[in-house]
């Protein structure tokens, strides 16, 4: 077992022996705990002296804070074969990574260098080509890369510079060195993660990660912001952060950093080119966008002059970047210098640029485009790893990626080698890597598991800052070679420790630079159309869980004189698409069954899931709360319905979902500021509460309604209190339909929605243009007027279908006119 001999006397021994027990590094791999013998490291002493002292049931307490910690946050990452929808929650491998601070600088120093070197051959590659016609790389090395683009050569990026964030996967060798595994310089994701992974240790292990001085991330955080802000053209303009959309596997961290860093996340269906000028479209009309951070591909970013097939990206881009309207960060392109084919060359590149050995060597690796180098690695073809020279893969020869030649079956080997033999330019042969160790908890005890360590620098306009620690990646086998978290790998956080206590950092500016606003900036018309269709569908879903409710509570009386309120209520919600036909066939699907049905498109569960998608794409603007709120609703209503459910198990539930809609609603009224977004979503809440006020009157309040109907009614409108404070007799129409339908003072009513909807439709952009009012404010104002002026007795169900299509033509104006994707004329140019 372990030696414990370097802890402090006070540990805990019979808790270390638990902790420890069983813990061996593995033969001929570097383990960051312990060395060979198994003498505890001294730079980890602490940190394994509070958990032996905490003991396994200590430990698992603090290590659920953090898992919860991340759970209540919406910490996610999507699984693209995932049959279940993909979104997992966020594995936390829980013990950190511990650097520390000598052997710290000695990284920095390594990823400095080399981030200099990669920036030196983008630009080089990008601009004069000295390194091909000097004969320090091959012209196939480069022009060979279908991350090169040929549309960018000679377009030098504002401010010079290609690499804004650049990222690089370090291990260790046997001997403990630092190796470089592989760069990272298209669109380098895990900083967001890594925050994430440091906000929920630092908070289950507090008194630990401040004793032990950790450096602290924000420093780095607010230099990356700072220094894409410093391009910015216009002070009234924002950074944007261009994302593929909510079913990219990093989704999540795009909207944490935007909100983190007080970017505009934007889609490229959110852009629009005007002359040579990048603009965003908003409810206000056009907004020019000066910078850009790019998650997305470079391949897929113009679909007029790279891929074609994109729908991601921005027709007519790289005009505006070859105009030097927008910077780019990184700019276009620079996925050239993630091509394992560099491998091969950057320690002579850093020789021949640099004057000097890299700090930081990479793993070997021959390229087989070269003849010499090729029959190195045939020679050699069971003791090495073969790879895709540019890009993840080499169609029916690497389709999943690299592929260790001892392991392939000889057919397979057969047809790699004669692929190589006729075109090697597609191939690298690279050492088989041993990935280090690092502990992980496992079945109350630490285990040793292999690594990738991520490191992350942005440039500053000294040179680079480097994130204090990084995203580690932690595999589950232990002979792991590679680790990703799609293949079922754990994160882990990353500690740089030192010797002084570190000051606090924030990314808030001193008390005295702030500026006050009251507004947050232009609202992109894509937003816009999410939060009035996310507010829709949360309404929706409530009225028809009412419907469900009110149908369970008078199946589980069993009284006879329900019967024709049952019949209203089962033919309502087939009319909405959440309960199948009647059939005479087979016994009907149970109520509780029909709260979770996902093939009827307008069952609870199916609406919910509409709003959570809505909600997804504008995950920024929504609270932590309020979104937690939205998943443990569709998570409730996904439940699977037991055989032996009743009515009554229906109602139970109907009642659980009303709350959380309740919860979700208060939550974004209470805590949205009264803004161009909130706008939007209540008009959206306010329509579609108007339409079910109209349906269910339609279905229940006819002429010759009988009392149980209107009963039905008032308790579907969540009016019966008001209706018996002011009426002590039975349900009768005439008030009835004043109370749900003609009531200014109702908060339920037609008539105070559209009071509401008059009162927000004046307030948004455009409107009262020329003293004139917009299509959407007359119908509005002409139901109003109707509405004030009228009878209960005037309402025919004609009548009140014909005020629920004008709800439907006032919704579409709303759209046409905000959110349907138009250019406005230059004159409307704003920013």
């Amino acid at each position: 077992m372990a030696a414990a001999r370097d802890l402090p006397k006070k540990t805990d021994q019979r808790g270390l022996e638990a902790l420890l027990a069983g813990y061996s590094p593995l033969p001929g791999v570097f383990d960051e705990l312990m060395d060979a013998d198994g003498t505890i490291r001294p730079h980890w002493g602490p940190l394994i002296d509070v958990l032996g002292d905490l003991g396994a049931a200590g430990v698992r307490h603090r290590f659920d804070t953090a898992d919860r910690q991340l759970r209540d946050s919406g910490v996610f990452y999507r699984v693209y074969d995932d049959p279940n929808g993909g979104e997992r929650p966020w594995p936390l491998a829980h013990v950190p990574l511990i650097i520390a601070q000598d052997e710290w600088r000695e990284l920095v120093a390594g990823v400095v260098q080399r981030a200099d070197l990669v920036e030196a051959v983008l630009a080089d590659s990008y601009g004069p080509g000295h390194l091909v016609s000097d004969g320090a790389l091959p012209a196939a090395a480069i022009a060979g890369n279908p991350d090169y683009l040929r549309p960018l050569v000679g377009v030098t990026p504002p401010g010079g510079r290609f690499l804004r964030i650049y990222a690089v996967d370090v291990g260790r060798g046997p001997d403990g060195r630092w190796w470089v595994l592989g760069d990272r310089t298209q669109a380098p994701s895990g900083m967001g993660y890594a925050l994430e992974n440091r906000i929920a240790l630092a908070r289950a292990l507090t008194d630990t990660y401040r004793s032990m001085n950790v450096e602290r991330l924000a420093d780095f955080f607010r230099t990356l912001r700072d220094g894409l802000a410093a391009l910015n053209r216009s002070e009234e303009t924002r950074v944007g952060l261009l994302t593929p959309g909510p079913l990219n596997e990093t989704y999540f961290e795009h909207s944490l950093l935007a909100r983190y860093l007080g970017f505009q996340l934007v889609e490229g269906e959110d852009l629009t080119l005007q002359g040579n000028e990048l603009m965003l479209r908003t409810v206000s009309g056009l907004r020019r966008m000066n910078v850009l951070l790019r998650r997305l591909d470079s391949d897929f970013t113009d679909p007029l002059e790279l891929n074609i097939s994109s729908r991601l990206g921005v027709p007519g881009l790289l005009q505006a970047v070859r105009a030097g309207s927008v910077t780019i960060a990184n700019a276009i392109g620079s996925g050239l210098a993630e091509g394992r084919v560099l491998q091969a060359f950057w320690p002579q590149l850093g020789r021949h640029i640099q004057g000097d050995t890299p700090l930081l060597p990479n793993i070997a690796t021959w390229w087989c485009g070269q003849p010499r180098e090729r029959e190195i690695v045939l020679a050699n073809l069971d003791t090495m790893v073969i790879a895709p020279a540019f890009g993840y893969r080499v169609p029916g020869i690497l389709d999943n990626g690299p592929v260790i030649g001892a392991e392939l079956a000889p057919e397979k080997k057969t047809k790699l080698v004669d692929a190589i033999r006729r075109r090697g330019v597609d191939f690298v042969g690279q050492e088989v890597v041993r990935l280090s160790t690092m502990p992980v908890w496992s079945g109350g005890r630490l285990e040793p598991r292999p690594f990738i360590l991520r490191l992350f620098v942005t440039a500053t306009a000294d040179g680079w800052s480097v994130m204090p620690g990084g995203f580690c990646r932690v595999s589950e086998r232990v002979d792991a070679r590679a680790v990703t978290m799609q293949s079922g790998g754990r994160s882990a956080d990353a500690w740089v420790t030192s010797a002084e206590p570190v000051h606090e950092t924030s990314l808030l500016p001193s008390p005295d630079r702030i500026q006050i606003r009251r507004v947050t900036g232009s609202l992109p018309s894509r937003a816009a159309d999410n939060l009035f269709w996310m507010a829709r569908y949360i309404e929706r879903a409530e009225a028809t869980v009412r419907v469900v409710r009110a149908l369970a509570a008078r199946q589980a009386e069993s009284d006879p004189e329900t019967g024709p309120a049952i019949s209203r209520l089962r033919s309502l919600l087939t009319a909405v698409g959440a309960m199948p036909p009647p059939t005479t066939r087979g016994k009907p699907p149970s109520l509780l069954a029909i709260l979770s049905r996902l093939d009827l498109f307008g069952s609870p569960l199916s609406v919910v899931n509409s709003a959570k998608m809505a909600g997804s794409v504008i995950r920024d603007r929504l609270s932590p709360d309020a979104w937690r709120a939205l998943t443990d609703l569709a998570a409730l209503l996904s439940t699977p319905a037991s055989p032996m459910a009743t009515a009554a198990d229906a109602l139970d539930r109907s009642n659980q979902a009303l709350r959380l809609l309740s919860a979700f609603a208060g939550l974004t009224q209470e805590n949205m500021n009264r803004l161009t977004g909130w706008r939007f979503q209540e008009l959206g809440r306010r329509i579609e509460r108007s339409v079910w006020m109209c349906r269910y009157l339609r279905s229940f309040a006819e002429l010759d309604a009988p009392a149980s109907a209107l009963d039905v009614l008032l308790e579907l409108a969540d009016s019966q209190l008001t209706y018996r404070s002011r009426y002590a007799m039975i349900a009768a129409r005439a008030p009835v339909v004043d109370l749900v339908l003609l009531d200014g003072n109702n908060p339920r009513s037609t008539a105070f929605q559209i009071d509401r909807i008059d009162s927000i439709l004046v307030t948004l952009p455009g409107s009262g243009t020329g003293g004139r009012l917009t299509m959407a404010e007359k119908i509005s104002a002409r139901l109003g007027t109707e509405l004030h002026t009228a009878e209960p007795g005037d309402f025919s169900p004609e009548a009140v279908l014909a005020i629920e299509n004008r709800l439907y033509q006032l919704s579409n104006e709303i759209s046409l006119r905000y959110f349907t994707p138009k250019d406005r004329p230059t004159a409307e140019i704003l920013g």
